[in-house]
């Protein structure tokens, strides 16, 4: 076999194009993420800072710390966004939809044939046995 025909029967793969699919889409959402930090989520931090501080600023020496800490915050600030919109979010709806989900039908196994009938059964439909 080529190098080209299986570098396209690698690409032809169904997790190599999901994979493609999910890198666009992580992309696109988290600048959706980054546009909801800075417009909503870092004003409100800002309120509760004091005016004058300038994080970009601090240094020690020739390092910019400054840069570092606004880097760490804004990724803590982003973190905690996610988590609570996203993963609990998402337990919420998954629990919602838990309980909304019907009961499944009471079943019972034949002492028999050992197949599942329905639990209000007085016959196995499948060996013809009383229950």
């Amino acid at each position: 076999m080529s190098l080209v025909s299986e570098f396209k029967a690698f690409v032809a793969k169904g997790n190599v194009v999901d994979l493609a699919v999910a890198v666009v889409i992580g992309g696109a959402f988290g600048k959706i993420v980054d546009a909801f930090v800075k417009g909503l989520v870092m004003p409100l931090v800002e309120l509760a800072l004091p005016k004058d501080i300038a994080w970009e600023q601090w240094a020690l020496g020739p390092f910019k710390v400054g840069t570092l800490l606004d880097a760490t915050l804004n990724f803590l600030v982003i973190a905690l966004v996610i988590f609570l919109v996203f993963v609990k979010g998402m337990a919420i709806l998954t629990r919602k939809r838990e309980a909304e989900a019907p009961a499944p039908d009471p079943t019972k196994t034949c002492p028999r044939c050992l197949e599942t009938v329905p639990a209000a059964a007085t016959r196995c439909k499948h060996c013809t046995s009383d229950l």
